[in-house]
């Protein structure tokens, strides 16, 4: 029988659909796709390939001089423009914010045909050490209020260029979907004086069978609550709010796990489209008790319809439980 699980840390509904769930080895890509592994190294009409850099958009690379291993460019079509004031107008129904903010692209690998599952620990590390040091830039600017770290792996995903990248946006206000998020852990806080994160935490730890990977620092999980197949979490076992106050030690111990995620999804799944989210506090919000950052992993196995859209309630047609146990065999190399 079906049943609806909630998420304790979003309060959100989800149903299980058990009795049309398929074996998690049904969710593979069809084996004809191109995988990026497949690419050529090198695309000569890609604007992130080596030797067709715009240099008029770049922003910041690793190392400074010689050959980069990161880059970070300015996105050639932002949602958001650097420059100008901030300027608010509140008129009855008429609510507007200059555009104002940050939006940038980290290429993330110099070759064509690389993706964060396949590169060594210290190319990930290199790309969460970016990531992190543009953070703490953008959130140096008085006018940003949230950073939004994400990458879109897949044309399903949203990505409009194959070559490895992430995208990093500054706004001037946090958006409801973030604020509902800490307002559901303020209230776990006032009513238990524990961090809800922490809590699903240590009931993963105890429980193991939704566990994916796992070291001292850090642990992933396939979500008690998936609103969709293979759905995974990336917790720190260390409490903290912000993503920008990760240390060195523990952006060195995050980059192991996060590429074994993704190449246990990569090899199980045969190289799915994905989306990847850094949820962390909002930037002028201080370290405290109840929010806890964590990276969110959502393979597009499944498509929203008309009720998803009306209700809110996702239909996952996936256990969670069969989908960790899948991921926690042996990848194949």
């Amino acid at each position: 029988m079906a049943e609806l699980r909630q998420n304790i840390a979003t309060r959100e509904w989800v149903i299980i659909a058990s009795e049309r769930a398929r074996r998690p080895n049904a969710y593979a890509e069809a084996s004809n796709r191109i995988r990026t592994h497949e690419r050529h190294e090198h695309d000569p009409a890609c604007p992130f390939c080596v030797g067709n850099e715009e240099l008029d958009l770049e922003v910041c690379r690793d190392p400074e001089d010689g050959p980069w291993t990161t880059r970070v460019v300015r996105n050639k079509y932002p949602a958001l423009a650097h420059d100008g004031s901030l300027a608010r107008v509140f008129n009855g129904v008429e609510r507007r914010i200059t555009g104002i903010g940050y939006h940038e692209v980290l290429v993330e690998h110099r070759l064509h045909n690389a993706t964060l599952a396949l590169m060594t620990d210290e190319e990930v590390r290199d790309v969460l050490l970016m990531y992190r040091r543009r953070g703490q830039q953008i959130a140096s600017d008085t006018r940003i209020e949230q950073i939004v770290f994400f990458k879109n792996h897949g044309e399903r995903a949203g990505a409009s260029l194959p070559h490895a990248h992430s995208q990093i946006i500054g706004l001037p206000i946090v958006p409801g979907n973030i604020r509902h998020r800490i307002e559901e852990a303020r209230r776990f806080f006032d009513d238990t004086g524990q961090c809800v994160f922490c809590t699903m935490l240590n009931d993963e730890l105890i429980s193991g069978e939704r566990i994916v990977a796992i070291n001292d620092h850090y642990v992933a999980f396939v979500l008690y609550a998936s609103s969709s197949p293979f759905h995974i979490w990336i917790l720190p076992r260390h409490h903290r709010a912000s993503f920008l106050n990760a240390s060195d030690e523990e952006m060195m111990h995050l980059a192991p796990l996060l590429r074994d995620v993704l190449f246990r999804l990569y090899s199980h799944l045969n190289d799915p489209d994905y989306n990847m989210i850094i949820r962390t506090t909002p930037t002028k919000e201080p370290e405290n008790g109840y929010f806890h950052w964590y990276i969110a992993i959502i393979p597009r196995l499944s498509r929203s319809a008309g009720f998803e859209l009306g209700s809110g309630v996702w239909i996952n047609p996936a256990l969670p439980e069969q989908c960790a146990a899948f991921l926690r065999e042996e990848p194949q190399a």
